[in-house]
């Protein structure tokens, strides 16, 4: 097959090394900065530049790119896609991208379905991208209801090539409510705390504990920014959700509650014991 990638940072660029070294696929790859087209060229990532020259020869366009960018983008060259072309993003959110971008699909007769790889790196950029950054992990794939088994297998079956080790299929909804917690939260906290006055203490303090919270507070502010306001309603909503569990907690110390503090830090203990209980049992 002949495959396009849009956008070869480092989601982009893992997606074009990880197509190279485990399939025989042809790869074209396009990014609005000349020089990394250039240097996926120079280490083999990519046979050529993506233009309007093969764009149309592919079977499958990968768009790795902001939610915004990636709707511009499809919009521009919905034309120019091959029939029966199967045009999956990689961004962060999908109710906005799968709105805009599945009747557009429909109209010019390629298929799009909403992706997010469940893997990445606090770095950007294509000199950070690796061609096992996806191995063993999830993609997400988001199709529109009506989407064909065999479309749905044939986007599986790439995806699974390539190194993910499960594909799961989701909708735009249920995406987005799920990724806000796992995935938006997390590197809000983050970001949030390392804002304490002792960070700047922490050397020969710290340990796992510290390491792994602050791990993505470093963010790229404008996409960061773009997804959380796309989903804000369910990021507010965990936001505000553990903004009232950390005042119990803290209720609880100031009153010097021995209690209730151990109640908390049991009932954590045990939801985190059956949350992943949960999840072991969905991979048996």
């Amino acid at each position: 097959m002949k495959i396009g990638v849009v956008g070869l940072g480092l989601i982009g660029g893992s997606m074009a090394k990880a197509i190279k070294e485990n399939t025989s696929h042809t790869v074209f790859g396009y990014d609005i900065k000349e020089s990394e087209i250039l240097a996926a060229e120079l280490v083999g990532s990519v046979d050529g530049a993506l233009d309007n020259s093969n764009i149309g020869e592919c079977d499958f366009v990968i768009v790795s790119a902001y939610p915004q960018g990636t709707i511009d983008y499809v919009k521009a060259n919905a034309s120019k896609f091959k029939k029966d072309a199967i045009v999956v993003d990689c961004g962060g959110t999908k109710i906005k991208v799968c709105q805009e971008l599945y009747p557009v699909a429909d109209e010019a007769g390629f298929e799009f379905i909403g992706g997010h790889p469940m893997a990445g790196t606090q770095f950007s950029g294509f000199r950070h991208s690796r061609a096992n950054l996806y191995k063993g992990a999830t993609m997400l794939l988001a199709p529109q209801e009506k989407a064909s088994i065999p479309i749905r297998e044939k986007t599986r079956d790439l995806f699974l090539s390539i190194g993910f080790g499960r594909v799961q299929f989701t909708t735009p909804e249920q995406h987005d409510r799920v990724i806000g917690y796992t995935s938006q939260l997390p590197h809000i906290i983050s970001n949030a705390y390392v804002k304490s006055p002792n960070a700047m203490d922490q050397r020969g303090f710290s340990a796992g504990s510290y390491k792994d919270l602050s791990r993505v507070a470093k963010l790229n502010e404008p996409m960061w920014t773009e997804l959380f306001l796309e989903n804000r309603e369910n990021i507010i909503f965990e936001i505000d959700t553990l903004i009232e569990n950390l005042k119990q907690y803290s209720d609880a110390i100031k009153a010097n509650d021995e209690k209730t503090l151990i109640e908390l830090l049991r009932d954590g203990t045990q939801k985190k014991e059956r949350a992943d209980k949960r999840v072991s049992n969905s991979k048996s």
